[in-house]
């Protein structure tokens, strides 16, 4: 049945489940068992099938929209948006109705809800009985209450999605929906002032305020590439009509001011705004034509008794158009978002008819992301301020010993013949370790984990640049404007950041393996002496002839003996200490304070969102616990200092004792060669652990990556098959395509782009003289926005079946005569045939020659 408003058609969808995968997330991602959650789990799928079925208007469509609506915001703070579900929706408005979009985004399902809900809303209002003032009341809260959810929609929703959003929602369609939605509103409370008997000053302004909103509605419509050409007809005959209805009501209230020249004036102005209307009488439906026809009738009626009454009786001058005062505004429709839509954690306290959040036992997501940033924030003060820096400060003592050939020279003095037992020591632990034959075992299984690394990220990358190719030769094909997607690196501008990221750490990498294998290299001889059999070491080591050492010998040896064993105490209380630390580290579990910092903000503020930023004053109190370790390692760092001055002072002492005695030099450089290469094997061992879990990490980053790439390909992939059918499709129509587009470019023609359209009605009419019939404002539109017909025999039409004095265009204008004397009996029917004007007109001149008598004037039928 056809109707005066508008109304938004449904989306629909799918079946999908959401518990499959919000069940295999549970399972994967935190450390509850998804049984815990089985309830709300089939909850989830039954309460996603009511509102997605909710297709119907009727009133208890909307609890079931607006509790799933509440459901997806309230786990999107449990969940992260790309869930794992393909959400499918096909789009209720423009020319591709029929090509479904899918997208892992819970944001999208919701934004497609509220579409929805917003449709059932105007759906709501369409079925009441508008012929009653509470049936207009409540059908112009229906359509509020829909305007403020497209707003939501366009304003919160969409801003947040993340992704591209549907072609039906970008802004200017929201725009132009949510400008309708408010002008049918504003109609609705016009239609009951008028049914309520409000005075005409006032519904004037309702009127001009009807008029304001259908003009911006139809002025966003043009910009827009969703909203069909028949839509914006309709706004634009309706913006017309309310300026024709707002001129015609300020008529009548002059009428009553007695001001009955400005009441003429008006009348005029509203015929001219009801013609402009008329002319879109060939794409509006009969209700609005009706309308349209039922106001020209009354104001023509009105016209003719003002003009007649001001001329004979009252004789006052009628003003211009440009003196006439702006019609005020009276505007009663407003968008009104809904509370369960604006906040949707107020209705899921338990006490309404929503009930209980689903999977409110499930720890919030947001809080699993906490524990993580304070667990990495934790290590890295650790590493950096603590570990790193005990290490820095051992190897820089390391190194002095080392410059000055510590202990080698003390030990070949002490113990001519034999091995050193530090030295046994250091041997036997790199024999039980395997020696050489473990670092090389390390560096080939750390090979093999970069190998499979770089294979990988080059399957990502390899990924990538065939979608990338493909997508070229589609825009080559196709040309940009068809093909109009985003290019691939605008569309995947994460993962091609990722791409140079993941290659700059896997350069990084090989450079510091290159840096291990030299260090290898260098003391790889000096390694497998020390991982050989006793003999062997031995062997490497001369022996030197005892020497007899003086009192100031003895003494110089004794303290420099006090400063290497302070150096060895040092060494191991640090180790020991960064043991601490790391223990200190693994036992810091912060979940539990985590948890009650989270209890205390639900119960504080029971319908906020939880977010990691939240706990950053709990994150700062908490790594407190750390200062006493970074005191400690400034407190190293003096005794560091002050070991150093000793051993320098020591060793100064015992060289300058021993100052020509060169007994000892050969043994002294080879045990102090083996010394330096048991830290060096240390030192390598370190670094071997470190770029295992190197790769190993990466090896989570590159699988991400490649996923994120496959992902991306086939999304894409499916993408372009989709253009690919909608070109195709779009040639097929390519007439019906080009006469939208004309039309919609005449249409956008009427506004500027860069000024708020105000309505206003045309300028009066030109002198009579210059003015085509009455008739002509049904005349169809001009020749150059219509599509051309073939050419087809003309029709003849039995003389009775036509009005006379009434021109059909389609017959044209001819002139001429009577046929010819002597005529034959075909060439007379061809004659009257083709003159418009036999057999109406039978007196017409018969002269021939097809000249035409100017005295006869010009005559249509």
């Amino acid at each position: 049945m056809a109707s005066n408003i508008l109304f938004l058609p449904f989306r629909r969808t799918s079946a999908v489940s959401m518990s499959a995968a919000i069940k295999q997330y549970i399972s994967t991602k935190y450390d509850q068992h998804p049984d815990m959650f089985k309830t709300d789990l089939d909850t989830i799928d039954q309460v996603r099938s009511n509102a997605v079925n909710a297709l119907e208007a009727h009133v208890s469509g909307v609890q079931k929209l607006t509790l799933y609506a509440a459901q997806l915001v309230w786990i999107g703070g449990k969940f992260p948006i790309d869930i794992g579900v393909d959400f499918t929706w096909y789009p209720a408005l423009g020319f591709n109705t029929q090509n479904p979009e899918s997208q892992n985004n819970l944001r999208f399902e919701l934004a497609n809800i509220l579409y929805n809900l917003a449709a059932l809303y105007s759906q709501l209002a369409l079925s009441l009985n508008r012929s009653t003032s509470d049936g207009l009341r409540a059908a112009c809260n229906y359509f509020c209450q829909a305007a403020g959810v497209i707003a939501h929609l366009k304003n919160t929703v969409i801003p947040d999605l993340r992704t591209t959003p549907p072609e039906d929602m970008d802004t200017m369609t929201l725009e132009s929906i949510q400008q309708l939605l408010l002008a049918q509103a504003q109609e609705c409370f016009w239609s009951k002032a008028v049914k309520d008997g409000y005075k005409d000053g006032l519904i004037a302004k309702l009127a001009a305020k009807v008029c304001d909103l259908y003009d911006q509605a139809a002025e966003y419509g043009t910009k827009s590439d969703i909203i069909s050409t028949e839509w914006i007809h309709h706004m634009t005959a309706k913006h017309h009509h309310f300026a024709a209805a707002a001129q015609y009501r300020a008529s009548r209230d002059c009428l009553d001011k007695q001001k009955y020249g400005e009441e003429v004036a008006r009348l005029r102005d509203s015929l001219v705004c009801v013609n402009e209307a008329l002319k879109e009488s060939r794409w509006i439906n009969k209700t609005v034509l009706a309308d349209l026809n039922g106001l020209k009738a009354r104001v023509s009626e009105d016209l003719k008794r003002a003009e007649k009454d001001n001329d004979v009786i009252y004789l006052i001058p009628v003003p211009p158009k440009s003196e006439l005062k702006t019609l005020d505004r009276a505007g009663m429709a407003t968008a009104r978002v809904p509370q369960e839509v604006s906040d949707p954690y107020s209705a899921l306290d338990g006490k309404g008819a929503f009930g209980q959040p689903l999977f409110a036992r499930l720890v919030p997501y947001a809080v699993h992301v906490a524990v993580s940033i304070y667990d990495e924030r934790k290590e890295r003060l650790v590493n950096t301020t603590v570990i790193d820096e005990l290490e820095g400060l051992t190897q820089r003592l390391r190194d002095l010993l080392q410059s000055l050939n510590l202990p080698g020279s003390l030990q070949a003095l002490e113990k001519p013949l034999g091995l050193p037992p530090s030295l046994n020591t250091h041997a036997e632990e790199i024999r039980q370790q395997d020696g050489l034959h473990k670092l090389r075992r390390s560096m080939h299984e750390i090979s093999k984990l970069k190998a499979n690394d770089a294979a990988m990220y080059q399957e990502g990358v390899g990924l990538l640049k065939t979608e990338a190719e493909d997508d070229n030769k589609a825009r080559l094909k196709h040309g940009t404007e068809r093909w109009n997607r985003q290019p691939s690196r605008e569309a995947a501008k994460t993962l091609y950041t990722k791409v140079d990221e993941i290659d700059g750490y896997l350069k990084s990498a090989a450079s510091s393996d290159d840096l291990v294998k030299n260090k290898l290299k260098e003391c790889e001889g000096t390694i497998e002496v020390l991982g050989g059999t006793a003999r062997d070491l031995e062997s490497y080591v001369p022996n030197s002839k005892r020497t007899t050492m003086t009192p100031a010998v003895e003494r110089a040896v004794d303290g420099l003996r006090s400063a290497l064993s302070e150096v060895t105490r040092l060494e191991q209380r640090r180790k020991k200490r960064i043991q601490e630390v790391r223990e200190k580290v693994k036992y810091d579990d912060i979940n539990g304070a985590i948890l009650a910092e989270t209890a205390r903000f639900e119960r504080e503020y029971p319908m906020q969102k939880i977010e990691p930023a939240q706990f950053e004053n709990l994150f700062d109190d908490r790594l407190e616990l750390y200062n006493e370790d970074k005191d400690m390692v400034s407190q190293e760092s003096e005794v560091q200092s002050q070991l150093t001055t000793r051993i320098k002072e020591a060793n100064d002492a015992f060289t300058a004792a021993r100052r020509g005695d060169s007994s000892t030099k050969e043994r002294e450089q080879a045990l102090q060669k083996l010394e330096n290469a048991y830290f060096k094997y240390k030192e390598i061992v370190s670094n071997l652990n470190t770029g295992r879990k190197f790769y190993n990490d990466l090896a989570n980053i590159v699988t991400r990556f490649t996923d994120d790439c496959r992902t991306f390909a086939y999304q894409r992939r499916v993408e372009a098959g989709q253009m690919e059918t909608d070109l195709s499709t779009a040639l097929s129509n390519l007439n019906l395509n080009i006469q939208d587009q004309k039309e919609r470019h005449n249409l956008r023609s009427h506004y500027p782009p860069h000024q708020q359209p105000v309505p206003q009605p045309l300028p009066p009419p030109p002198p009579p003289q210059q003015q085509p019939p009455p008739q002509s404002s049904q005349q169809p539109q001009p020749q150059q926005y219509t599509p051309q017909p073939m050419a087809a025999p003309t029709p003849t039409r039995a003389p009775q079946q036509q009005e006379p004095g009434i021109w059909d265009p389609n017959q044209g204008i001819k002139f001429g005569g009577a046929p010819p004397p002597g005529a034959s009996a075909a060439q007379q029917r061809q004659q009257i045939n083709g003159n418009v004007h036999h057999p109406a007109y039978p007196n017409a001149n018969p002269r021939g020659g097809g000249q035409w008598d100017v005295s006869q004037g010009l005559r249509f039928g």
